[in-house]
């Protein structure tokens, strides 16, 4: 059986959770989604991607998502953790039992990502769309007894990405779509750059009330950076991870504008990041209708 990943929403910033792609809002449109995000792991993956165990080690974020038509060809996009909960296990001996280095807990902001989409593709039928988004540190890069608890990696980014996809009818009058990324992510403090790509698809079912998405996603390292290869266990902040993720996301409206849902990601791969599942669960306003 395949080991599986987590997947971080704090760098990744998934893009229009709503409905994915180069889609932009219209103007006045909105949409937003808070979410709870949690895994728990007691392994990582290695730099050759090689599984190491670590003390268990458990990291629970509040996501506010947002997106907001400025103008029909421009949407403001908001993904911000609100608030970031990571904690560590003592370190005990085998062999005697013994504490050998005490656990600890952190609460704080996690890290904010703003950005900006902008259609630039006049096809209606292929769409496409350019977004610039900058990584803000809001989170704390280190603290705990031993200062390697983290909310955020403490380094400002900027993400510029292409979307394009295309939407179409299925199952009567369901909608449906599938769409592609492809974005270079520029890092500072000494992190590497990265290369980061993905495909989604989304189905609706029962008058397009129930969506199923899933995505694969890839982030590539450069493996430029200044900084030496931080390996901690109890980090998901680590220079120089990759991996190829898989995600499903179950969206349930309840309402016309109110909605629930549901979501697990795991990897097929994966460098210097943690070696368990990651799942989600989120409340949604829909003010696009």
């Amino acid at each position: 059986m395949k080991k599986i990943i987590i997947v971080t929403l704090l760098t990744a910033f998934p893009l229009l959770m709503s409905a994915g792609g180069p889609w932009v809002q219209k103007k006045g449109k909105s949409y937003f989604k808070l979410s709870e995000w949690a895994v728990v792991f007691d392994q990582h993956f290695t730099s050759s991607g090689l599984l190491d165990p670590n003390v268990t080690t458990g990291v629970f974020n509040t996501f506010l998502y947002g997106e907001y038509g400025v103008t029909d060809q421009y949407t403001i996009l908001l993904n911000s953790a609100v608030f970031s909960r990571t904690y560590v296990n003592n370190l005990v001996s085998g062999t005697t039992g013994n504490i050998i280095a005490p656990g600890g807990a952190l609460n704080y902001f996690g890290d904010t990502d703003i950005g900006i989409k902008r259609s630039i593709g006049k096809s209606n039928r292929y769409p496409l769309a350019a977004t610039v988004v900058l990584g803000l540190p809001t989170g704390k890069s280190s603290g705990g007894v031993g200062g390697n608890l983290q909310t955020g990696d403490g380094e400002f980014n900027q993400l510029v990405q292409l979307d394009v996809g295309h939407g179409f009818q299925s199952f009567g009058k369901n909608s449906s779509y599938y769409a592609a990324y492809l974005g270079f992510n520029h890092r500072t403090k000494g992190f590497s750059e990265e290369i980061r790509y993905g495909l989604e698809g989304g189905i609706a079912f029962f008058d397009s009330k129930t969506w199923l998405i899933a995505r694969i996603a890839g982030v590539e390292s450069l493996k430029n950076g200044l900084t030496a290869e931080d390996s901690m266990s109890t980090s998901i902040f680590a220079n120089n991870t990759e991996f190829t993720s898989f995600s499903l996301e179950l969206n349930q409206y309840l309402t016309q504008k109110i909605g629930i849902s549901l979501g697990f990601a795991g990897a097929f791969r994966g460098e210097i990041i943690a070696a368990a599942p990651s799942y989600s669960f989120g409340v949604f306003l829909d003010l696009t209708k």
